[in-house]
């Protein structure tokens, strides 16, 4: 596969005399390079696009490694990784600059551009007691509606820990002093979210966090199945949006490099600046992904279609970014 990219990426730049077309002339040849993603499965689309990219210019790109996400800022400051395409701004804050910063790594490129987050609760019950807030779940007899193993508090289908989004969801509870009303369930995010669309299948108030891209609004969808409630306004609120505030900012997703891996391969660190993919492709890839297709074979293909569908637009990253190394 790495050699049918590089030979189909020399086939379509041998008219142009800027570019090298021969393997060996490649700017990434004999270079390897180590990228790391957040353990979510949804982020190996990003991943798989970029891959394919930095293989057409040459260079050889391991097997993707994974960690939590304080771990994958580490990795990429102190080079024992070269590159995410998992760093949310401004979720991952915290973890870049505790990592050291701008004076180890590089935010190259907001490549995936408003990514939202927020608290969702089942149509039929917010419409039903006009919830429109989780300040509400404060009433035990609102709580109750969403309770799913008894105590009397509302299970909240929550987010994993070093995720990042955690965080946010604790304060939250702590702000608005909910931690007797509310039940932040934690582990696996993707097995919790299962029982919590059967729980909904079956007739049940739910409530949970989640974000796009993501393939659960494809499947409890907002404004038909759900919809998505706030947290009270505050005074000074970041989050803020007109007259609610969904409690989370928007974010972008950016592609993060060490320094020095990107002083040394200005064709990798034009190419990562180039890199721009819409939202409802990446949502698309999750819906894949839900449907089974998870594999690294099948990630790789998802990457590869998109890359087919843009070929000339990929050509012309792949393309600047060789001409950047000369």
């Amino acid at each position: 596969m790495k050699h049918f990219a590089r030979l189909a990426w020399t086939l379509a730049f041998t008219t142009s005399l800027a570019v090298p077309t021969l393997a060996s002339d490649l700017p990434g040849a004999g270079i390897e390079v180590s990228p790391i993603k957040g353990s979510p499965a949804n982020a190996w689309f990003q991943h798989m696009i970029v891959q394919q990219g930095l293989e057409a210019l040459g260079y050889e790109v391991h097997e993707t490694l994974e960690a939590d996400f304080p771990a994958v800022h580490l990795a990429v400051a102190s080079g024992d990784a070269d590159y995410t395409f998992n760093h949310w701004k401004p979720l991952h804050n915290n973890f870049f600059d505790k990592s050291g910063g701008e004076a180890v790594m590089t935010r190259v490129n907001a490549a995936i551009k408003g990514a939202g987050q927020g608290y969702f609760i089942d149509r039929k019950t917010a419409e039903a007691h006009n919830i429109t807030d989780i300040g509400q779940m404060n009433d035990k007899a609102i709580a109750a509606l969403f309770d799913a193993d008894g105590d009397g508090r509302a299970n909240l289908s929550g987010c994993n820990p070093g995720w990042g989004c955690e965080l946010a969801i604790e304060d939250h509870l702590d702000q608005f002093k909910l931690r007797e009303a509310v039940q932040h369930d934690q582990g696996s995010y993707f097995a919790i979210m299962a029982d919590t669309i059967t729980r909904y299948n079956e007739g049940g108030s739910i409530f949970y966090y989640t974000w796009t891209p993501n393939w659960i609004s494809d499947v409890l969808v907002p404004g038909k199945d759900v919809v998505q409630i706030g947290v009270p306004r505050t005074e000074g609120s970041t989050t803020a949006q007109g007259n609610s505030d969904p409690g989370f900012a928007v974010n972008d997703v950016y592609i993060v490099a060490n320094n020095d891996f990107l002083k040394a391969n200005p064709a990798a660190a034009r190419f990562f600046a180039l890199v721009d993919i819409p939202i409802g492709a990446v949502n698309a890839a999750q819906v894949k992904l839900r449907d089974g297709e998870n594999t690294q074979e099948d990630f790789r293909r998802h990457a590869a279609d998109w890359i087919a569908a843009n070929q000339a637009r990929f050509d012309g990253w792949v393309a600047d970014a060789a001409a950047a190394a000369n």
